[in-house]
Parts: C-alpha cells; sequence; structure tokens
C-alpha cells in the first residue's frame, strides 16, 4: 500500500527519489496527456460505464477479528484497575473504587462483624450496670468500698470489653479474606455481593484463621524473647548502663528484622492464601517469591497505607473515645455501659474504614506483584473477556 504518505515502504525497498530519473514523472503518475485515472476512454459514449470499473476497497476476510478496542498501546481497564503494573496513585484509586462500587461486600462486612463482637460486651455491662452497679464512685475511680459483687462487674465488664474486641478482630480476618476475592473480581469488571464473596472464602476460612494466629504467636514469641535477653542481662548483671544499651542495640537490630519479615513473609499472605490453591505455609513462601526485588517498593507503600489508615481511624474513633470518658464519668452508676458503648461505636466506624480500605490496597499490591513477575495482566485479561482464552 504504497499510496498512503503516512506509511513507511516495504522493508528493503529503494527510496521514491532513487526509482524516478531526473525529470521524469514520478512512479505510478500516468504519461503525459492521458486521461486522469478513472475517466472513461477516449470515444466511449456519454453515460457508458467504463469498460474495467475501479477495485472495490479491501475488506478483511469474513474469520477476520478485529483486535479489543485499546489492544494497541493503551492499558485494558475492565473494572477498577488497569490491567497493567499498578502505580500508587493507581492503587488508591483502585482501592476506593473497589470500596465504592462493593459497599456491601466491603464496608458492610466489616460493620456487620464488629457489631455483631461488640454486643457482647455492651450486653454484660448493661446486665451488671442495672443489677450490681458500676463499682465506680463519684469521682471516676474504682471504689475501694466496693462489694465483691461490684468487683466481679467491674471485671466482668472490662473482660467482656477485651473479648468483644479481640472477636472484632477476628472478624476482620474473615473481612480481608473477603476483600480479596472482591478485588480479585473488581480487577475484571465483576462485582461481588456480601453472600458471593462470604462464599469465595469455602475452604480456607480455617487456614486463614491458622496462618493469623500462627503469625501472631510467632511475633508475640519473638518479642518476648528479646525483651527477655534484656531482662535476664539486668537481673545477672545488675549494670543499669548494660542493661538500657543492651536494650538499644536489640531495639536497632530487632525492628528492622521484624519489619523485613514481616515484608518478605507476612505482608502478601493472605492474597496469595484466598486467590490460589496454597496452604499457609506455602503461602509465605509465595509472599518470599513475589517480594524478591521489590521490597522497598512493598515496604513504602505498606508504610504509607498504615499511616493514611491509622489518621483516619484516630478522627473517626477518637471523638466517641473522648466523649464516652467524659459521659462516663459525669453519670458513674452506669460507667462501664457508657464506656463500653463509646468505645464499640468508635471501633465500628474505624474498622469500617480500616480494614477494607487496607486490604483492598494489600490484595492490589499482591496482583501488582504478579502482574510484573508473572504477566499475570495477561491472564486477567482472559478472564475479563477481552482477549481469548
Amino acid at each position: 500500500m504504497t499510496g498512503s504518505p503516512h506509511q513507511f515502504p516495504p522493508p528493503g525497498a529503494p527510496p521514491p527519489e532513487e526509482l524516478a530519473a531526473p525529470g521524469a514523472p514520478p512512479p505510478g503518475a500516468p504519461p503525459p496527456g492521458a486521461p486522469p485515472p478513472g475517466a472513461p476512454p477516449l470515444g466511449a459514449a456519454v453515460g457508458q460505464a467504463p469498460p474495467h470499473a475501479p477495485h472495490a476497497p479491501y475488506a478483511p476476510p469474513p474469520s477476520y477479528a478485529a483486535p479489543p478496542l485499546g489492544m494497541l498501546g493503551a492499558a485494558h481497564k475492565p473494572g477498577a484497575i488497569p490491567l497493567r503494573p499498578l502505580t500508587l496513585g493507581s492503587m488508591y484509586d483502585g482501592a476506593f473504587r473497589i470500596i465504592r462500587f462493593n459497599p456491601k461486600a466491603t464496608v458492610g462486612a466489616a460493620v456487620l462483624v464488629t457489631a455483631v463482637a461488640m454486643i457482647l460486651p455492651i450486653a454484660v455491662s448493661a446486665v451488671l450496670a442495672f443489677t450490681v452497679g458500676s463499682g465506680v464512685n463519684s469521682s471516676g475511680e474504682i471504689d475501694e468500698d466496693a462489694s465483691t459483687a461490684e468487683a466481679l462487674a467491674v471485671l466482668g465488664s472490662l473482660g467482656s470489653l477485651l473479648i468483644g474486641t479481640y472477636a472484632a478482630q477476628i472478624g476482620i480476618i474473615f473481612v480481608t479474606g473477603m476483600v480479596a476475592h472482591v478485588t480479585h473480581a473488581a480487577a475484571v469488571g465483576r462485582r461481588l455481593t456480601l453472600a458471593e464473596a462470604w462464599a469465595a472464602t469455602h475452604g480456607k476460612r480455617w487456614r486463614l484463621i491458622g496462618q493469623a494466629v500462627l503469625v501472631g504467636v510467632t511475633s508475640l514469641v519473638a518479642i518476648g524473647l528479646l525483651v527477655g535477653v534484656v531482662v535476664l542481662v539486668a537481673v545477672v548483671t545488675g549494670d543499669a548502663l548494660l542493661t538500657v544499651l543492651l536494650a538499644l542495640a536489640v531495639a536497632a537490630g530487632g525492628i528492622p528484622l521484624l519489619v523485613w519479615l514481616w515484608i518478605k513473609l507476612v505482608f502478601l499472605a493472605t492474597p496469595a492464601l484466598m486467590l490460589e490453591p496454597i496452604g499457609v505455609f506455602a503461602s509465605f513462601g509465595r509472599n518470599w517469591r513475589l517480594s524478591v526485588g521489590q521490597f522497598w517498593r512493598i515496604l513504602g507503600i505498606g508504610l504509607l497505607t498504615l499511616l493514611i489508615v491509622g489518621v483516619a481511624g484516630s478522627i473517626l474513633s477518637t471523638p466517641f473515645a473522648f466523649g464516652s470518658q467524659i459521659g462516663a464519668a459525669l453519670v458513674p452508676e452506669y460507667f462501664f455501659l457508657i464506656l463500653t458503648v463509646g468505645q464499640a461505636i468508635g471501633l465500628v466506624l474505624q474498622n469500617a474504614f480500616v480494614a477494607p480500605f487496607t486490604a483492598a490496597v494489600t490484595s492490589l499490591q499482591y496482583l501488582d506483584q504478579r502482574m510484573r513477575k508473572e504477566a499475570y495482566d495477561v491472564e486477567l485479561m482472559r478472564e475479563a473477556g477481552l482477549i481469548p482464552r
């Protein structure tokens, strides 16, 4: 197709200027005196069709299929994110899109599990407040002359609040697994309902709990060993200066080590566990392989996300925490009931934003690493129907 001025000649063809002699017409031009292309030959009657009509424009064969729109040079975006390695802005924009277009499976799930978990401490505090009493005097302090029943009421209220808080965190673990499936579906343009997201975690729920328990216990043991070394040196030597120096050395070496292990083994393990047919220990190995050569990128995005959700969570929960403390001090006979209700409302609002956003960003980082290392964007395009399987 040499007629278009915007197309290059075929490979190996000489330039047009080398094909024409000096003063000769350009290649393909009619000789002098010849009729223009498409004109009827000399002597043809007026209105008579030429013997040879111009060729019809080229049409592709019936089996030809045009490439999908945007296939050349543009990133596909069938859902919340473009199917290519993601930037920080794409991740945060995608996380907000996922929450916006899947509110029931993200915010709704977090609110539901937190509210259900906090029913227990509210109920226990209410029963104890209306039957036994709070055991708190007018100054807002635990009464030293409180009866045994009132002392048990204090322990019951505080214990139920602690249990409810931990139960809420267990529920958030399930929400994290659900959001991983919601994120994967949103990447290919599908929207999961709350029931569909919960059903997607079938077969992996106990593994999800086991993964969280294993990480938590291992972290506590590691921190306990580091603290134990410092305490042992303090008891054996009795040297305050040596103890302080050792504590600083342990902190300077232990904290970076724990952060490094967090990124290399734990950070992407939950999305890997939920979206791949692997077990708990294999998810840690999968995290290790995906983070090779990407440590600082993953760490930077993870720390920035923690900073954002920490500030936002404090803004949402702090007013209710302060308000409940003021209200409890003003009405000491219902001290723990008011305190528990305020804490519950603050925790519900905090988890409503923190849990879905953090889980969505982490899941997007997992997809990003797979697209960077394993060309997973091609698989997502097939799943979205952009390219044939």
